[in-house]
């Protein structure tokens, strides 16, 4: 990650990882040490797979903490946006293949499709900055192009 790199992130957004953060931090971090000592004491470490797995999921933790104060550390956030455009902040609403549908513009490290929050730099986010409402957008899809018409934009 590039520290000069500022990280695009709404309020929710950031405020969600500091949640994850502060979570990892006073309360899963501290059983994952308890979980590796227990399975210290159980003896021989060359063939105690509790303790390889208490180590490897300890490690992955300390890799996530350090990656999430690192984005915390490094964000920009996004506390307002025009109302006449589409932004990181925006909501959008769109028109695609006859039905309407609403997606929340976020920074790649909030994205969530499951959420219809989508990153300004997914393939349609970046279709979409800078746009109107009224404007229409062509976006490549693994299934074809797939066009979208902006109905609204808050």
């Amino acid at each position: 990650m590039d520290p000069t790199n500022k990280m695009l992130l709404t309020r929710e957004g950031l405020e969600e990882l500091k949640r994850e953060h502060d979570a990892l931090v006073n309360t899963k971090r501290p059983e994952a040490v308890k979980r590796l000592a227990d399975a210290r004491e159980l003896g021989d470490l060359s063939e105690n797979s509790e303790y390889a797995a208490a180590k490897q999921d300890l490690s992955f933790m300390d890799g996530r903490i350090l990656e999430l104060e690192e984005i915390i550390h490094n964000a920009k956030l996004i506390t307002s946006h025009p109302k006449h455009q589409i932004d990181v902040g925006s909501k959008v609403t769109l028109h695609v293949a006859g039905k309407q549908e609403e997606f929340m513009l976020v920074g790649e490290w909030e994205a969530d499709p499951k959420e219809k929050k989508i990153s300004h730099e997914s393939p349609l986010g970046k279709a979409l900055i800078g746009k109107k409402v009224g404007e229409k957008v062509e976006v490549e899809a693994p299934a074809g192009k797939v066009m979208y018409k902006i109905l609204g934009i808050e």
